[in-house]
Order: C-alpha cells, then structure tokens, then sequence
C-alpha cells in the first residue's frame, strides 16, 4: 500500500500519527480479502469456494467492511512501527499504547484517513551544563562511626546462655512464654493464644506488647492479669480493651558479646591480627563508601542546577510507569500482591497521597536521567574492548574475585549495561570537572547515606 504518514508533536511529549491510505488501495485490499473469504468460505447452499462475491457481499456487508478496515489499520500499523526505522523520539514508549483518535470508516469513493496518538520520549535540549557552582552537604568518618561498627560486629559474633533458675527476666533477655488472651467473657480465645513464642526483651518484637509485662519474672512463673491495649492498637477487636491475660515465662537466656581486643579481629578475618588492624579496614571501607555517596551527592546538586535551565515534558504514561513500579517493589518486599498492599492502606487518601508523593520523586528521577541520556547522546563516547576489559578487572578486584568468574557473569544484555555504565560514569567525571564544588552543611555520616536515598 502506498500510505503517507504525518507526524505532529502534542503536548506533553505526545504525538498524533496520521495515516492517508489511497482510495485504490483500499478498494484493492478490499478484493484481495474477498478473494480470500470466496476461496474458503462455505455456506449452506453452496460448495466450498464456490460462493458468489455477490452473495458474500449482500449477506455481510458491514461484517466485510469491518474486516476489511481493521486489516489495512494494522497493517499500516505494522509497517509504521516495526519495518520502518522511525527515530527515538518518533517512536511509542514501552508503556504506551497508540489509541485511535476518531472510528474511521470504509468508503471506497475518498481516501482512508486515520490517526493514532501516543507519548513518545521527552525532547531534551541541554540548558547550560558547565560553568555552573553548587553546594553539597559533606561527611567526615569519626570515631563514632567506627565505634558503631565494632559493636555490630560484636552483636553478630554474640552467643546466648540460659540465665540462672533464680534470674529475674530484664531489657535485653531473650524470653519464651506461652500466652492466652480471653474474651470478653473470660474464655480462652483460640485465635490469641501460643506456645514458645520467643522474642527478645526491650525490641518491641511482641505484636501484643508483652516486653513490660515480662520483665521481672522467673522462669516457669505464670502470671495472670487484665491487659489493657492501646486505643491505637492494630487489631480493632482489642484497641481500647482490657482483657485477661495468662503468661509462662518457659525459658530465659542473656546474650553475652565478645570482649573488644585482638581475639575477636581474628576471629572476624584471619588477616586481622590486632583490633587495630579491624579498626583500620572499617575506616577504609567506611571512607570508600562515603566517596561514593560523596560523588552521588555532588552529581544530584549539579543536576538540580542543569534541571532549572533545561525544562522536559514528562508524558503521564512515563511518570505511571514510574510509580507502578514502585507499588510492584513494595508488594514484593512484603511478599503481597499490589491489589492487597492497595487495599491494606486504608482509607483511600492515604493512597492518594502515597500515589502523589511517589509522582513528584518521580519526576524528578526521570527529568534528571533524561538529562544523563542525552548529554551520553551528544558527547557519543566510544566504549572500546581494552575499556570492557578494564572494567571487568576493576570489577574482579573490588570483589576479590578471578577474571574469568566475573566474566562468566555478564552475558551479552549484562554486557550492553556494563558499557552503559562506563559512558555515564564518562559524563558524570565532564559535570565534576568542568563545574565548581563547594563544601556546604557538614552532616553524620549516617543522615548523609540516608539523605535524598
């Protein structure tokens, strides 16, 4: 078919595709269809492949048409988006689908005229980018961080012991009861009631809050006594209620840490042979993970400052990609579907406002990768074979592995991101270089991990 196409930006990086098929050309396809029913087609009355067109036509006239017309669409369609090389920003995203503008209709006496509209990829014209100075907030590795370290890896190489028969339960005791709450009419309620039941004192790990009511007892104490729960407490059948409650304390243990000294570095890593020498591999690795998030943070300021001189249309089909993706994260992270995580946040508004919050970070992390993209897009860096290699190599030795391990990691779509990877690294060492950095709030090196993450 000889189909001429036109193609017209709209708003908010969408564009109307407007195709004009010659009224010959319909009536031609039009017949070859016919052709094709009379070939096949068997009605009663008439031996296969023998049905007059007359008769196809006068029994189903409109069904023909309509036939007809969806099969030159998508075939129009198809040419347009799959064997014709339209540019990036010609063609639909991923995510959205081309809807028909107006039903068209068959008329063999005019031309055929239709139009799909569908939001395509933002046009970015890159605003200043260099010359520009900005501020990013800064951390310093202290004794404290350190410190913070050391007593995790004590917790992790911690071991328990059962307490004393005389030991009174406290904050930090790891305790076993069984417990049963009763009704409003003093019977056992089978949905509230467990044996062995461990948790440790002081966590508020207990779903029921029973750290406080434990702590004091001896094991094998039972203890009875009306409970009364929070007005805000999770289950409504009990917020605001008081009710009976049974506790056996069955077993008591203490977790005993290992001294801080020479013994526990080696016994965290044998290359360790004094506390200082763990103490000096938790700075190093504490101060490589702050340069990270040092160059990420100054990276961001610097996008801020690019994203104010460099306006996008962001199409909604983009930013609801976005946030979809995100409900998809959390359902998983809480092993759910997102139908169930969405009904769980209760009452609407707070979807609502979930949904709002989510948008606007949203856009901000699209507008900026956009911006990422083209500037990769301009520079057009070449990525050689000896710079895969490098980087491979750099890759086995961060994580102390062989080459030819690391390698059979990264088949060829592992490959195509890795050298992804290295032309964005390219254009983030152009911002830092070609821009001024200052040192601005001075913060902890926790807040600063945390911040904007």
């Amino acid at each position: 078919m000889a189909v001429t196409k036109e193609i017209k930006r709209l708003d908010k990086s969408s564009v109307r595709l407007s195709f004009t098929v010659p009224k010959d050309d319909v009536r031609a396809q039009y017949q070859e269809m016919l052709k094709d029913y009379t070939k096949n087609l068997q009605l009663p009355g008439f031996r296969k492949g023998k049905v007059p067109r007359e008769v196809l036509e006068r029994k189903y006239a409109d069904a023909l048409k309509q036939d007809a017309l969806g099969r030159i669409i998508e075939s129009a369609l198809e040419d347009a988006f799959k064997k014709e090389n339209l540019s990036r920003s010609e063609r639909p995203l991923p995510y959205s689908t081309p809807k028909m503008e107006e039903e068209p209709k068959l008329d063999f006496e005019q031309d055929l005229q239709f139009s799909v509209v569908y939001d395509v990829l933002p046009e970015v014209k890159i605003g200043r980018w260099k010359g520009l100075t900005a501020e990013y907030s800064y951390a310093e590795i202290e004794d404290g961080d350190i410190d913070r370290e050391l007593e995790e890896i004590r917790e992790r190489n911690s071991f328990v012991l059962d307490r004393d028969d005389n030991a009174v339960a406290a904050k930090g005791d790891s305790a076993t009861i069984d417990y049963c709450i009763f009704d409003e009419n003093g019977e056992p309620s089978p949905d509230l009631q467990r044996k062995d039941f461990a948790f440790t004192l002081g966590s508020n790990s207990s779903y029921f809050q029973f750290d406080d009511d434990i702590t004091g007892m001896k094991k094998g104490e039972t203890k009875e006594y009306e409970k009364k729960f929070p007005d805000d407490f999770a289950d409504p059948a009990l917020a605001g209620k008081t009710r009976k409650t049974q506790i056996t304390l069955t077993a008591l243990k203490e977790k005993k840490l290992p001294d801080l000294d020479d013994d526990l570095a080696q016994d965290v890593d044998e290359k360790f042979n004094t506390l200082d020498d763990l103490k000096n591999s938790i700075k190093e690795r504490l101060n490589k993970t702050l340069e990270k998030r040092q160059r990420d943070l100054k990276i961001n300021e610097l996008l801020k400052k690019i994203m104010e001189n460099t306006p996008v249309e962001l199409p909604d089909s983009m930013i609801q990609a976005e946030v979809d993706g995100r409900w998809r994260r959390l359902a998983r992270y809480y092993n759910t579907s997102v139908e169930m995580l969405q009904q769980l946040m209760t009452p609407e508004e707070e979807r609502e406002e979930k949904e709002k919050e989510w948008r606007s970070v949203a856009e901000k992390a699209l507008h900026s990768r956009l911006i990422i993209e083209t500037l990769i897009e301009e520079q057009n860096f070449e990525v050689t074979d000896d710079d895969m290699e490098k980087e491979l190599e750099r890759i086995a030795a961060e994580a102390g592995a062989e080459l030819d391990e690391v390698k059979k990691n990264y088949d060829e779509e592992a490959l195509f991101y890795l050298k992804e990877d290295i032309k964005e690294r390219r254009v983030t060492d152009i911002l830092l270089a070609e821009n001024t950095l200052k040192p601005g709030k001075k913060e902890k090196y926790l807040d600063l991990l945390s911040e904007n993450s």
